[in-house]
């Protein structure tokens, strides 16, 4: 009789902590789905092609980035009219074949590669032009995105007083750069990848977001390969290494190929195609990391790296971000679709 009322209490015990376990903010056993509590109209977003990035600005106003249609467009926060402000173009002063877009203060920066050259333009948020500079590096095309072939400069931050950019090319992951584009600092090591006599495919796997931590040091998420981040001090010293893990992201872990089918771009260059396992990643004013995955799941990481939370966004339905922008530490801005949501 002891034995099974402490068999009893063995279940009980073992079944409490089990629903413990699935309420836990972060645990496997939990997905917090968050709805939409506004952004722009559907009348509005119908007018872009691909916004990849949604910024609202101090007079209330948006500021999206459409990559497709290669332009920058300015929405009041009435929603009343859309104005391009920065145009298509290879001309100085307007974009073509754009691949990444940041606000930083009273300014915007965009990178796009005119002849498949990689430049950097800063605009004022009016879309007048204040400086550019282009990079040596041709825009080789690294990550796939369905039928999309990304090259160039994958992300762009703004530390405050530099450029912060993915350049693998130069032996690091991040490299700052004047506004003038010199560059003056290298930050992290690339990681070892197994394919390093393949330098197309090895820079690929070593592509990813720097991402400024506004309460001190950087983020690197990988963008393809195995999915790993890494987190830096201000002065550029890894802090640590994580490798994003989760049930959602199993299958797709799982099926990563060992060698990677090529294609040849417009230069007649052979180019391994490699798909991303992250589509974008952000810092919020607190410091906690939130990384959007190629499935419709966002993880989201404290400042050790520990994960707290993992989210799907729902807005007409179910979204998966491909950029996420912090109006304040309980405000998120994603696209596609300029949705907000509380956090």
């Amino acid at each position: 009789m002891f034995a099974a009322r402490s068999q009893n209490a063995a279940s009980r015990l073992i079944g409490a902590l089990l629903a413990v376990a699935a309420i836990l903010p972060g645990s496997a056993a939990e997905v917090e789905i968050l709805r939409s509590t506004g952004g722009l109209a559907a009348d509005v977003v119908g007018v872009f092609r691909e916004p990849i990035g949604c910024h609202r600005t101090p007079d209330g106003s948006y500021l999206v980035f459409d990559r497709a249609g290669h332009t920058v467009y300015r929405v009041p926060a009435s929603g009343a009219e859309v104005t391009e402000i920065v145009r298509i173009g290879s001309e100085t002063g307007r974009i073509i074949s754009p691949s990444a877009f940041v606000l930083a203060g009273e300014r915007f920066i965009v990178a796009d590669s005119p002849q498949r050259r990689e430049r950097v333009q800063i605009f004022r948020r009016d879309g007048t032009l204040l400086a550019g500079f282009s990079l040596a590096e041709r825009a080789t095309p690294r990550i796939t995105n369905g039928r999309l072939a990304l090259g160039g400069v994958g992300s762009i931050q703004w530390t405050g007083q530099a450029i912060l950019m993915n350049q693998p090319e130069t032996g690091g992951l991040m490299t700052e750069f004047t506004v003038r584009g010199h560059p003056y600092r290298t930050i992290g090591r690339l990681r070892d990848t197994g394919h390093e006599d393949d330098r197309d495919l090895h820079l690929a796997l070593n592509s990813g977001l720097p991402l400024v931590d506004p309460t001190g040091g950087y983020y690197f998420v990988f963008h393809a390969g195995v999915p790993v981040f890494r987190k830096y001090d201000h002065e550029g010293r890894l802090l640590f290494e994580r490798h994003i893990e989760g049930r959602e992201l199993d299958a797709t872990i799982q099926s990563l190929p060992t060698s990677w089918p090529r294609r040849t771009d417009e230069s007649g260059h052979e180019v391994p195609l490699v798909p991303p396992t992250v589509r974008t990643a952000q810092v919020d004013p607190t410091g906690k990391l939130w990384i959007s995955l190629s499935v419709p799941y966002t993880y989201v990481y404290d400042r050790d790296g520990d994960k707290l939370r993992t989210i799907q966004f729902r807005g007409a339905g179910l979204i998966t971000p491909n950029s996420l922008s912090f109006e304040s530490q309980n405000e998120l801005l994603v696209t596609p679709g300029c949705y907000r949501f509380s956090i």
